[in-house]
């Protein structure tokens, strides 16, 4: 079907106490991974790209790659952008197609961010496209220094909620991008907050690591979308190395890469049946 404002999936994740996964568009083959395993089981996915990404592949390839895998499938799909950096980024990715923003102003004080993100919704909400923007920082598994003051607060995440007119707010609360060297320690208590004073769906960014029961914890706190992208990357790239170590002569990337995909898709359906209870029938 075609793509899909992630507004409303979000909304309907928030209003029922599930999530919506959301995965990254790294190539065609994670593309396809993703959307594919949406479908086996019935469930609305976001594929979201960063900048970076989007340096990588090229807007038109990336919008076009997308728009055909959603096309393909039954279930909907949103095109999001990740951690926007500046409203060039924005405007780009709107007219390019995307139907879902994040703007990443985390780094600026309190009244800049602010600013900045007030900018992007001005932009965005005059052709519905819906806003994420965070507050605190969600940093790096790899960095030991983290620390609680870089956490959101709620009372600030209710102002900030108020005066940008934001529809989902990224919220640190103890996870991080990345692959932990430990399992997070998550601050139920402060995401309940978040959640209850500002009265928009949180978003959990760096959830690749998290267990399960935390996961499932924290969507009853408020987390109505969840990121992930370090286990399909590692997934992806365990099974590249243990095909080319059994097959040294294949030279056929339409060959190379299938059993890779194949290992992305089940990685994302297992994240999928923790997000939201799924139909027996289509299990």
């Amino acid at each position: 079907m075609p793509l899909v404002s992630s507004k409303e999936m979000v909304n309907d994740a928030y209003r029922n106490h599930y999530a919506i996964g959301a995965f990254p568009a790294h190539n065609l083959e994670m593309i396809r991974a993703v959307t594919e395993a949406a479908d086996d089981l019935s469930v609305p996915i976001i594929l979201q790209s960063t900048p970076a990404t989007i340096y990588y592949m090229g807007m038109d390839h990336m919008v076009s790659m997308v728009k055909t895998a959603a096309d393909g499938v039954s279930v909907p799909v949103s095109l999001h952008l990740d951690h926007g950096e500046s409203i060039r980024t924005v405007h780009q990715c709107v007219r390019g197609g995307y139907n879902s923003i994040m703007i990443d102003g985390s780094l600026l004080p309190f009244e800049e961010n602010i600013d900045l993100v007030k900018q992007v919704v001005s932009v965005c909400h005059d052709v519905d496209v819906p806003v994420e923007a965070e507050l605190g920082a969600i940093g790096k598994a790899d960095d030991e220094s983290q620390d609680m003051e870089y956490y959101t607060d709620p009372s600030m995440a209710e102002e900030f909620v108020y005066r940008t007119k934001i529809d989902f707010l990224a919220a640190a609360f103890g996870t991080a991008h990345g692959q932990y060297k430990k399992a997070p320690r998550l601050d139920f208590d402060r995401v309940k907050k978040i959640s209850e004073q500002t009265g928009v769906p949180i978003v959990m960014h760096g959830a690749s690591g998290v267990p399960d029961e935390d996961l499932k914890r924290a969507i009853g706190c408020g987390v109505s979308k969840v990121n992930f992208s370090t286990e399909l990357k590692q997934a992806f790239f365990k099974e590249l190395s243990h095909f080319l170590h059994e097959n040294p002569l294949q030279n056929d990337p339409r060959k190379v890469f299938v059993t890779s995909r194949e290992a992305v898709k089940s990685i994302v359906k297992e994240k999928l049946l923790l997000l939201k209870p799924i139909p027996k029938a289509v299990q």
